[in-house]
């Protein structure tokens, strides 16, 4: 009987105040939740962190979830239970997720069947909980919002991150010119290697005459734009007419002359996953699945930690010296 009783229950993280990494806690006598109709029980194997949900965290960004709540999007593991009405998937199913209902950071997810998808075996659980919000947001910033042609240059100013990659990946695979950013030498290396033609070192002082050197009078058309509040008055001048700056990453106000949009009719274009339509979101779902039936689809995965660093985890993501593919907890 005392099996049965401490099975119903697993480790996960609480958040109960909004603030910094250390309001992240990790507790281990969470109610398993249960798969309600259109829902899935997913036995988690490793969920990606991703930097908003740092700010959710801080409390700092527009969308704030009531606390206590558990964070977490992006999980690849094994079904474990179905809600009623559920066909799609049956027990023992690998998946990933773009959401999950109960949150990520635990040992089991609950998680709308709409928001789960099947795992390939061509990629590990670590590379599943990598796909998500990375890839989605890639080709949302790409073709929905940016309305990316092939034969057109995309910049990826901060390519070696989760979205980085994921951005560098579909560009390339979907025929466009590819140029991306990163901090270090093994940064560059892997931006080179996952679909970009050309990679600068953006700690260098003069890496964005490098850009204009190379991209010569034309400049780019779409610039994808992890760290705006930094780069966005340059990114700005680097564009080529009716260029597109796509906003997907941003930690702070910015000072921009509104009169570098004028003179080559430029957008500044936000981003956001969490505002797609349900049809958007299935677009994006069957390019990505494509993507990794065709080969071309492989995420990088970087550091990994286990549930008892998530604190560090959420420390690393904001502070380390640079990305090298996507972080992930395993449980």
């Amino acid at each position: 009987i005392a099996m049965a009783a401490t099975r119903n229950v697993m480790r996960a993280v609480r958040v109960f105040e909004f603030g910094g990494p250390e309001v992240l806690k990790l507790q281990s006598d969470v109610l398993i939740p249960d798969p309600k109709e259109n829902q899935v029980l997913i036995k988690v194997h490793a969920c990606g962190v991703n930097p908003v949900e740092t700010y959710i965290r801080s409390g700092n960004y527009a969308r704030k979830p009531a606390v206590p709540y558990t964070p977490g999007s992006d999980v690849a593991g094994v079904i474990e239970g179905v809600g009623e009405h559920v066909t799609a998937f049956k027990k023992g199913d690998r998946v990933f997720t773009i959401g999950t209902i109960s949150g990520g950071y635990a040992d089991y997810a609950v998680a709308a069947a709409n928001r789960v998808f099947p795992l390939s075996d061509k990629l590990d659980f670590r590379q599943g909980a990598a796909i998500g919000i990375p890839y989605f947001t890639a080709y949302r910033a790409l073709f929905q919002k940016g309305h990316a042609k092939a034969g057109e240059s995309v910049l990826v100013h901060g390519a070696s991150g989760g979205v980085g990659i994921a951005t560098c990946q579909i560009a390339r695979a979907c025929g466009l010119k590819v140029l991306g950013t990163a901090g270090t030498e093994e940064g560059m290396n892997m931006v080179l290697r996952n679909g970009a033609h050309q990679a600068f070192n953006h700690r260098e002082t003069n890496y964005i005459d490098k850009i204009k050197e190379y991209t010569g009078m034309e400049g780019v058309d779409i610039i994808i734009e992890m760290l705006s509040n930094i780069n966005l008055a340059t990114d700005l001048q680097l564009l080529s007419y009716a260029g597109r700056v796509m906003v997907v990453g941003c930690r702070g106000p910015a000072e921009i002359n509104p009169r570098d949009t004028m003179s080559k009719e430029s957008s500044i274009i936000g981003v956001s996953l969490f505002l797609a339509t349900e049809e958007e979101r299935h677009e994006c779902a069957t390019a990505v699945l494509d993507g990794i039936e065709a080969g071309w689809l492989k995420p990088v995965v970087g550091s990994e930690y286990p549930l008892d660093k998530v604190v560090k985890a959420h420390e690393d993501i904001i502070h380390s010296s640079g990305a090298r593919g996507k972080m992930v907890l395993l449980p």
